[in-house]
């Protein structure tokens, strides 16, 4: 026993720490495009379980434990507690078959449908449990591409639909009948638009929005590198620059979640090896929690779920 006790880790067979956070330690699950890896990482930092997972841009865990997410541009999955799948939706059907289409953004509503927002054909539809259409919303799309139409979508309390459309550079609001009842064009501040996906990219390419209960709009602004809260007459009262947290640096900043103690957590896609992939910010700024983990995740890491212990 003492000859094993002096064996490395790895020799001994235990799973080694794979992330790295500051702050109080979470669970996190998580997905990237680049290692093709949905996993969990436990508190301490260990692998606790990880699948094959294709392209991807949206993910949830739902109440009861189950887990929503995208196996591709065009499979929605729901995994039971034990990891096996229990439903899935194919957005190649439903009138799609002869026509470019790609999904970035799907909801569990509380009635049990599932809402799927298709870029390509430009709607939302609300999906019964045999994937047949209960609704259906169009979406007004000016700048049209199957892969850039939206990007991450929310049905909010209020029974309307935000929608971040990252090629038009706008988030749109939309009531049951597809009327836009509010709209922000993210600004560009005056820059340049950039190509590319890392730090050194920039412009309106906007990912994700999210319905605060005070009212205002919660923003990441993707390739604007940033998060904007927004009220419902287009005043930006809080926003996070590429580089206004000490030691970090910002690139294609993706979902984004204000917590019930007032912080925001933000996910860093592209970024690079270097910075944290996801972050927990403070009004003032102070970054509380981070997580790192290049070792099962990569460089395209979009999409995140931030579980206490």
């Amino acid at each position: 026993m003492l000859l094993l006790a002096m064996l490395p880790a790895v020799a001994r067979g235990e799973v080694l720490p794979s992330a790295v956070q500051t702050g109080m330690p979470r669970r996190v699950i998580a997905a990237d495009s680049s290692t093709k890896t949905l996993a969990s990482i436990s508190p301490d930092g260990r692998v606790e379980w990880k699948l094959p997972c294709g392209a991807i841009h949206d993910l949830h865990l739902l109440p009861n434990g189950h887990l929503l997410y995208q196996d591709g541009w065009t499979n929605v999955v729901e995994l039971d507690a034990n990891r096996r799948p229990v439903w899935t939706y194919d957005a190649r059907g439903n009138g799609n078959a002869d026509r470019p289409v790609e999904v970035h953004a799907f909801q569990r509503l509380a009635n049990g449908t599932t809402m799927i927002v298709e870029s390509g054909p430009a709607r939302i539809i609300e999906v019964d449990s045999a994937s047949m259409i209960a609704r259906e919303i169009p979406l007004t799309v000016k700048s049209p591409s199957a892969h850039s139409d939206t990007r991450n979508a929310r049905k909010t309390a209020a029974g309307t639909y935000l929608v971040a459309h990252e090629k038009d550079g706008v988030v749109r609001e939309y009531d049951a009948t597809g009327r836009v009842v509010w709209e922000f064009d993210v600004p560009l501040f005056g820059n340049e638009k950039k190509p590319g996906h890392g730090p050194e990219a920039f412009g309106d390419q906007v990912y994700s929005a999210v319905r605060l209960e005070n009212g205002n709009t919660l923003i990441g602004t993707g390739n604007g590198h940033g998060v904007l809260e927004v009220t419902p007459e287009k005043e930006i009262v809080w926003q996070i620059g590429q580089r206004d947290l000490p030691g970090v640096v910002l690139a294609w900043v993706t979902q984004v979640e204000r917590r019930s103690n007032g912080t925001t957590i933000l996910v860093n896609c592209h970024a690079g090896p270097e910075q944290p992939q996801i972050l927990e910010i403070t009004p003032d700024k102070q970054v509380v929690w981070s997580f790192r983990d290049f070792t099962t995740f990569g460089n395209s890491l979009p999409v995140a779920v931030v579980l206490d212990p």
